[in-house]
Formats: C-alpha cells, sequence, structure tokens
C-alpha cells in the first residue's frame, strides 16, 4: 500500500528505538536508545516545535500574517525555522555564537531572522540564556508577533508525550526506567506524563551537566552541553514527575558520544551522549532483567565543525 505524506510536517515523530549492545556491561539492565536524530530536522525538537505552532492556532493566538519569535541554542530555533516555513510564518530568532554554527546555519537556510546575543568565549555561562530571553522579550512586544517562550510553553509538553507513547508501544510496555537531560524540562516531563497515565512505574530521572547541576546541587556553573544545562530550574519542571535528578560528566558525555559512533552505529551530539551515560548508570542500579530507555537527542552532523568528533 503506498504510503505518502501530505506535508514534511507528517515525517515528525514515529522514530526507530534501538538496543545497545557494545557499551552495556553484563549485569545491567538492557538500554534502549530513541533515535530522534530521524526527525526532519534530526532533533527531537521537531515534535515540540509543531505543538507550540499548532497549539497556538488552534486558540487563535497565531494567525496567517504573523511572525514567530523564539531565544533558542540551535535545535529549537531549527525546528521553528522548519515549521514556519511550511506553514508560511515569518521566524525571528535569538542565538549565540556559543552554540554550533551548523544549527545557526540551518535556521537561515530555513529562512530564519537571525540575531546573536555575545557569549564569553564560547561558553554557555549561567547569564547567557537569561540575555537571549531578554532580547526576545523585546522583539515579542512588536504588534503582529507571537512568542513560542519555549521554556514557558506547557504546549510542547503534548508534543513529547508522543515520546512516552511511543516508547510504550514499542517496548510493549516493559520499561522501568527512563533518563534524559533537561533543558526545558518539556520531553522529559512530557515523556514521564505518558509513562504515568499509562499506569507504568518506570523510574524516571533527570540528567544535567555536573558543572551546572542546578536541580541537583544549585550550583551553576559553565559547560559545553548545548541544549541542556540552561543555568536555573526550568519552569516546566514538575518535581511529582521524577524520582531523581543527577549530574554527569560532560568529559563521560563527550567520550561516549564517539564511542556510540565507533561501536554502536549511533551518531549523535554531546547530550546523547550524556543521556547513555546516564541510562548506563541507571542500568547498573536496576540489573539484569530490567530495561531502561533515553533518547539520542540529535543528529552528531551537528557537532562536525565543533570539537566533539575533532
Amino acid at each position: 500500500m503506498a504510503d505518502v505524506r501530505s506535508s514534511m510536517l507528517e515525517a515528525v515523530g514515529n522514530t526507530p528505538v534501538v538496543e545497545l549492545g557494545e557499551v552495556v556491561p553484563r549485569g545491567s539492565a538492557r538500554v534502549l536508545v530513541k533515535l530522534e536524530y530521524y526527525n526532519p530536522t534530526g532533533s527531537y525538537k521537531d515534535r515540540m516545535a509543531l505543538a507550540m505552532v499548532e497549539e497556538a492556532e488552534k486558540r487563535g493566538d497565531l494567525r496567517p500574517g504573523m511572525s514567530v519569535v523564539e531565544y533558542t541554542g540551535g535545535s529549537t530555533g531549527s525546528s521553528l525555522a522548519f515549521v514556519c516555513a511550511v506553514k508560511g510564518y515569518a521566524f525571528r530568532v535569538v542565538s549565540s555564537d556559543a552554540f554550533a554554527r551548523e544549527k545557526l546555519r540551518t535556521m537561515e537556510a530555513f529562512g530564519a531572522e537571525l540575531t546573536l546575543v555575545p557569549s564569553q568565549g564560547g561558553r554557555i555561562t549561567p547569564d547567557l540564556i537569561p540575555r537571549m530571553i531578554e532580547k526576545a522579550r523585546e522583539m515579542a512586544r512588536e504588534p503582529g508577533t507571537y512568542a513560542t517562550d519555549q521554556f514557558n510553553n506547557a504546549d510542547s509538553l503534548k508534543g513529547y508525550v508522543r515520546i512516552g507513547l511511543e516508547l510504550l508501544e514499542q517496548t510493549g510496555g516493559a520499561l522501568d526506567g527512563f533518563c534524559a537531560a533537561v533543558g526545558t524540562a518539556g520531553m522529559t516531563m512530557g515523556v514521564s506524563r505518558a509513562l504515568k497515565e499509562a499506569g507504568s512505574r518506570a523510574r524516571v530521572v533527570i540528567l544535567e551537566p555536573a558543572s551546572s547541576a542546578v536541580i541537583s546541587t544549585g550550583k551553576a556553573g559553565a559547560h559545553h552541553v548545548e541544549g541542556v544545562g540552561v543555568g536555573f530550574v526550568p519552569p516546566l519542571l514538575d518535581r511529582a514527575l521524577y524520582d531523581e535528578a543527577w549530574g554527569i560528566d560532560e568529559q563521560e558525555a563527550r567520550a561516549m558520544a564517539r564511542r556510540l559512533a565507533r561501536e554502536e552505529g549511533i551518531f549523535t551530539g554531546t547530550s546523547g551522549g550524556l543521556n547513555v551515560v546516564g541510562a548506563l548508570r541507571l542500568a547498573a542500579v536496576l540489573g539484569e532483567g530490567h530495561t531502561v530507555a533515553t533518547v539520542a537527542c540529535d543528529s552528531g552532523l551537528k557537532y562536525l565543525a565543533g570539537d566533539l568528533y575533532a
């Protein structure tokens, strides 16, 4: 039977899951990775972008002829630029030179108007995201503008709930643990909500870079893990929807990203490596006979100009 999508927007979601083999020690639980780089822009943020835009359309907050504004490290911006391009909205984005040039160029390729906030030596410092947010707020005051405001937009959870539902279907409901790094917290909260509403008792652990482990230690710091560890507790984070928060060493995450490419054939970024380090830790705690899942957030193609795969 023919399977023809009427729009690229229908290509979002339904990503595959693979079981890790080489990097999982004996005596650990199974570790599954959902390959979110199969989404159109190579990132799970496509799910969030589509949900934020379509929910705003349903309410009448976003109408033809309006423009969309967002602050972003790049993946959300790429996803929103893609969705806006398909739907015909102008998109204005605030980002920074701290983020991968590939992501900035991707946004421009989809037609976004890009404004850059300078960083301190290319690092993601605790003040960077707040400065980007303030700049986006200034732009959002202009008439005919809709601010998706990803850190405060609960519509994003509706897009991410699908990851949880897909995991339940793909594992037959046999899921004992889920972990992933937190940026806006929309993905982890959306997945956890889906699991809990389905009656799953899976242990949910949120992850963050150890050098900026605000949630688990209260201490913010600099790091180079794009998309997570934003320097403050994200408003969408719901303490009732996760069991623990762990800090993960960035160098371990980088080493794991390289191992995943060379030993498992999974080509992802630093946050994907961080997620797998966390999943392996959780798998060791749960032990044999259990199943842990996490996500490869985006494609390693977005990081080839940096030092991750140098």
